[in-house]
This record gives structure tokens, sequence and C-alpha cells, in this order.
């Protein structure tokens, strides 16, 4: 009977330690699973030549210096873009023009007189300085300014190509393949204008400057 207890307890003790050997090898098992790499996302190049299309709206005000009137002025805006970048680590220098055409207009009283400013069209060609984060780029630009700057009354009008200045910055992210989008602000400056015609006294001096938001979709060559 006792050689029977004592191959029973020598059975359990070497069940026992068998079992407490595979639980230890276990938690040894499982660390040594490999694991996934995340997946690989390549760098993207802002370098190249790149099209695309725009649109917003600006405000702003326009004096009337003969008449001591100034209003506000506001419309939308709609155009095309042109633009090439460099990019070397993730600075983005590039070159950009546009072309608008644009509605923004206001009127007051000037003397007496019903008056309005108006802005047709409105092109810039600006440089832009980016800082890419792969996919997104904010950025800061700045430079030309071209456009019309018509002023009108009973008496008379005037119409001139004025060049100016503007500055402003945005942000564009890639959203597909070549596709990218963009939002930007910029303040555009186109001086002033002369309008005779208009019979203010001593003729009037009218400028032009607006505040600019729009939207772009470019697609990059």
């Amino acid at each position: 009977m006792k050689r029977v207890i004592l191959a029973g307890v020598s059975a359990l003790a070497v069940m026992t330690m068998m079992s407490g050997a595979n639980a230890a090898d276990l938690p040894r098992r499982r660390a040594e699973m490999p694991v996934k790499a995340p997946a690989y996302l390549a760098a993207y190049s802002w370098t190249g030549f790149y099209v695309g299309i725009n649109g917003g709206g600006g405000f702003g005000r326009s004096n009337w210096s003969g008449a001591g009137t100034d209003f506000n002025t506001s419309g939308g805006l709609v155009g095309g873009t042109v633009g090439y970048n460099w990019q070397t680590g993730p600075a983005v220098f590039g070159l950009e023009g546009d072309v608008d055409w644009s509605g923004i207009k206001g009127s007051g009283t000037c003397g007496g007189l019903a008056c309005e400013t108006r802005n047709d069209w409105l092109g810039t060609f600006r440089g832009r300085l980016g800082y890419a984060f792969n996919r997104v780029m904010p950025y800061v630009t700045g430079g030309l300014a071209v456009g019309n700057v018509k002023a009108s009354n009973a008496f008379g009008s005037s119409d001139e190509t004025r060049a100016g200045w503007t500055l402003g910055g945005g942000i564009e992210a890639n959203i597909a393949g070549p596709w990218s989008a963009k939002v930007e602000y910029l303040y555009a400056d186109l001086g002033k204008t002369n309008c005779a015609a208009c019979v203010v006294p001593a003729g009037t001096d009218v400028n032009f400057h607006a505040n600019i938001v729009r939207a772009g979709l470019n697609y990059r060559f």
C-alpha cells in the first residue's frame, strides 16, 4: 500500500513540475511572436509644374479723395492658376501666377452724386515659400498684383490698369494622385487712379485694395 501511495505522490509531483514549466514558457513564446510592421507611406514630392482653378471672394474699401468719401467694396472671383515648385528637404520654393475675373465693386455718394468703384479682373505673380509636412504644406506668398480700377459717376468715368502688390499665405494638401487642394488669403493693393471726368472738385483720386479669400484645385505634372 505504501508503494502505491509513494508512486502516486511521485507521479503528481512530476505532473506539477511539467505544468509549471509549460506555464513559465508560455509568456516567452508569446513574446517571441513576430509583430506586423506598419504600412510604409512614401514621401510626397512637391517639385514640378502644375495648373489649376481657383475661386472665392474679396472685400475692402475704396476712397474718393476729391469728395472725401470712402465706402465698402465686395464681390466674387474665379480664374486659373499656373505654377512651379522646387523642393529641397522640407523647404518648398515656388513661383505662381493667376488671372481672375473679378466682381469686386462698391458704391457711395461722392460730392452729392452717386459714384462707383469696381474691379473687373485681377492677376497676381507671386513667389511662394512653404514647409512640407509630407503631403500637407503651409506657405507664405507675395509679389505683384495687376488689375483694373474703374471709377464712375453721372458725369463720366475712368478705367485704368494698375500695378500694385499682394501679400498673404495659405495651406495646400495632396488629396489624391496628382491632385492637390488649397485655401489661401491675399491682401491686394492696386494703388489709385485719377478720374478727372468724374467732375468732383479738382478731379479725384480713387484707390482700390481688397482682402481676398479663395480656394483652389491644382493638377501636378
